[in-house]
């Protein structure tokens, strides 16, 4: 008797006889039972990151066919909505297959009679932010799997206000994916004959271009960058940052950019850094090293679609690679101490952060009267509190927003976290710190100096396939049931379940008022805390480490025997 799996495989073999690269791939894996497994096990679950998968034919893979369903899905919630004259904009990143599943979208939308403004060539993730508002648009989606390898992809979906589409309406658009025939049900139009009738249209340039002025408008010191005279390498890691990047770097006047070469075009296979996250080392090596070559002031790279942003300094003579969690700190610090010098500072100023980054900025927050807000991981949930505050007439008093991924955000006119975005601050930042004869790391130290040490750890657990999934989901049933009393020596002094909203401490359980999320949080001595969370984009499990000290060796052995600790309880 045949497997659901192999039902499956059967079935996209016959459906895809027409399409010949489709159908030859199906046919090269019909002797290998495990891979027709891993393939139709399940089907790519349209949450609030979209998709996300390896590129391939199969219900557990990212192909036309399935790009195609979720389109139809979302044309049906549109419709189903009741939006007039519903439109939507479009963008892609450099990964491949990324300009073709960007048109499919399009022709999708555009056979159900959703107006398409698609951007020309490849973009960074936060102009399709941008290009929803300024549009006017309903949706948005942008083909990308971020940071991800290069054999992924993904289809990311967004909202009338430029953010990432909420919890509510992604079950909504999933109910319409999966009561549709991915074959037979998912309305198509030419591109051609769509551009002809006026339902695809390509976004100008100038909308780009106003972007970008937009970003440049926000400089707090724009005389520090001609003054400087910072010398900076970039590396866009092969991705879509290189133009807005090195545009907006220019107009800030630093003019000595270099970038590496062999990470400088849009390649989708990213030959240099298999794994293109710029808080990955491996990723910032020939970057660090074209450093040391020209002697310079920093690096900055940014992952494929130009949504995160990672920098090294140069710091008495050596490159300091500072982490998601401080750079986010330094701009935070910057923002408030440069608005107040300016007399810019709102009269209630508000930061966000997402509750697996540092709580240093909660410190530094406080010292200047700022707000934070802290969200659940995702700057989905960031967009939101912009959008909470617009609406509330109240948009001016954001003023900054990070999460210990490398995401940032200082402008409201972006939801979603912005690589140019943050860029152009770093380089700013940087100048003004030159121009005072001290590097970031400088400024970095008297934080410490301030607020203590903390220190901000993070390690991942891979589970591929099928059965990497339900080996996960079991650890976290684990840590449920029974919560470790102790890591490394310290006692827990109190578990919290974010998916329960149970909180467990002294023996006693009570409710508290958390976030609901797949999350397990370990509170121990101090301000040090463990954070356990399954990946909402790949398929691992992230555990964060926060441990603060009165230096940075005692930060750094607390941090190792947590860390080994944290090891034993995810692996046994």
């Amino acid at each position: 008797m045949l497997t659901r799996e192999e039902n499956l495989y059967r079935l996209w073999l016959e459906k895809t006889k027409n399409n010949p690269e489709a159908y030859e791939e199906l046919l090269s894996i019909q002797e290998n039972p495990e891979e027709i497994k891993d393939r139709f096990y399940r089907e790519l679950s349209f949450g609030t990151a979209g998709l996300r998968g390896i590129l391939g034919m199969g219900t557990n893979r990212m192909n036309c066919y399935v790009v195609g369903r979720a389109t139809q899905g979302l044309a049906k919630y549109l419709l189903d909505s009741g939006v007039k004259n519903p439109s939507a904009a479009i963008a892609y990143d450099s990964r491949r297959c990324s300009e073709q599943f960007a048109r499919h979208t399009a022709c999708v939308l555009a056979a159900n009679g959703v107006k398409v403004h698609l951007y020309r060539t490849l973009m960074p993730t936060p102009a399709l932010s941008f290009a929803v508002r300024e549009l006017g648009c309903d949706t948005g989606v942008v083909i990308t799997a971020s940071h991800n390898p290069s054999v992924y992809n993904g289809y990311k979906a967004y909202d009338s206000t430029g953010c990432q589409i909420g919890p509510e309406i992604a079950d909504r658009v999933q109910r319409d994916i999966l009561s549709t025939d991915l074959f037979d049900e998912v309305r198509w139009m030419d591109f051609d004959e769509a551009m002809g009738k006026g339902l695809i249209a390509w976004i100008p340039d100038s909308l780009v271009e106003e972007y970008l002025n937009r970003l440049c408008r926000q400089v707090l010191q724009p005389e520090v960058g001609p003054k400087a005279g910072l010398k900076l390498v970039y590396t866009p890691l092969n991705g879509t940052g290189n133009h807005p990047v090195r545009s907006v770097l220019r107009r800030l006047g630093v003019e000595d950019v270099t970038v590496v070469p062999e990470q400088e075009h849009p390649d989708g296979n990213f030959p240099t850094c298999p794994y293109p996250n710029p808080e990955a080392h491996a990723a910032l090596e020939l970057g660090l090293k074209l450093c040391r070559q020209t002697n310079a002031d920093l690096l900055l790279a940014t992952d494929p679609d130009c949504d995160r942003v990672a920098t090294a300094i140069r710091h008495r003579g050596e490159y300091r690679i500072l982490t998601g969690n401080e750079l986010g700190i330094l701009m935070l610090d910057y923002i408030c101490r440069t608005r107040r010098k300016l007399g810019r500072m709102p009269e209630h100023p508000v930061a966000i952060r997402s509750v697996v980054s540092s709580a240093m900025a909660d410190k530094v927050a406080e010292s200047y009267g700022v707000e934070m807000r802290k969200v659940l991981t995702g700057f989905k949930y960031v967009g939101e509190v912009i959008a909470h505050l617009e609406a509330e007439g109240q948009v001016e008093n954001f003023i900054f927003a990070f999460e210990e991924s490398c995401g940032y955000l200082s402008n409201p006119f972006v939801r979603d976290k912005d690589g140019v975005n943050a860029s152009l601050l770093v380089a700013e930042m940087a100048s003004a710190a030159k121009l005072e004869g001290k590097t970031l790391v400088d400024w970095l130290e008297e934080l410490y100096q301030t607020h203590g040490v903390w220190r901000s750890d993070v390690d991942n657990f891979v589970f591929e396939g099928a059965s990497g999934m339900e080996a996960m989901a079991e650890i976290m049933e684990r840590l449920r049931k029974t919560p470790p009393t102790e890591m490394a020596g310290d006692a827990v002094a109190a578990v919290l379940d974010y998916q329960t909203g149970r909180e467990m401490a002294g023996g006693q359980i009570q409710q508290a008022k958390l976030p609901v999320t797949n999350m397990i949080e370990l509170k121990l001595k101090g301000h040090n805390t463990i954070l356990i969370r399954p990946s909402g984009t790949e398929p691992k499990i992230k555990v964060y480490y926060t441990v603060t000290a009165q230096s940075h060796e005692q930060a750094a052995e607390t941090a190792r025997r947590y860390r080994e600790a944290g090891k034993s309880l995810i692996q046994g």
